[in-house]
């Protein structure tokens, strides 16, 4: 998969809130923070289509995702990655579930709101503090 320390997994694993930057037109970063879900080879994330964070992603695939250990904000891990594809989500069921599962509250649709669940395929990751090479 990527160069993940399992040090680090439990970042994957446990927290939810990250930074999902993409490429916006300007070609420069924009950044959002997102609830994301992994299963140990993707990352799922969902968003509003009518949003510029989803046309960016339609437009320019590689994205990134950082999360900073919220214990200490001197470990973070950023997975840079390729989107794999985009599901519809037309009954908020990734959303719903997310929201269920990490905070234990039933998330709101607004009315005429569409929802995406883009999955990402990570390529590499990035970690602080480094690790030593006999330690991945």
């Amino acid at each position: 998969m990527t160069n993940i320390p399992e040090a680090f997994l439990d970042l994957l694993q446990n927290r939810t809130v990250a930074h999902f930057s993409t490429i916006g037109p300007s070609g420069g970063p924009q950044v959002s923070p997102v609830i994301f879900d992994w299963d140990g080879t993707y990352i799922s994330l969902t968003m509003t289509k009518a949003r510029q964070k989803y046309r960016n992603v339609l437009r320019e695939p590689r994205v990134s995702l950082s999360i900073v250990d919220p214990g200490n904000p001197f470990r973070s891990i950023e997975i840079r990655g390729r989107v794999e594809r985009i599901e519809d989500d037309p009954d908020f069921r990734f959303a719903h579930s997310i929201s269920h599962k990490y905070f234990n509250i039933d998330a709101t649709i607004q009315p005429g709101e569409e929802r995406a669940v883009v999955v990402i395929k990570p390529e590499k990751a990035f970690v602080f503090p480094p690790v030593e090479k006999n330690d991945r």
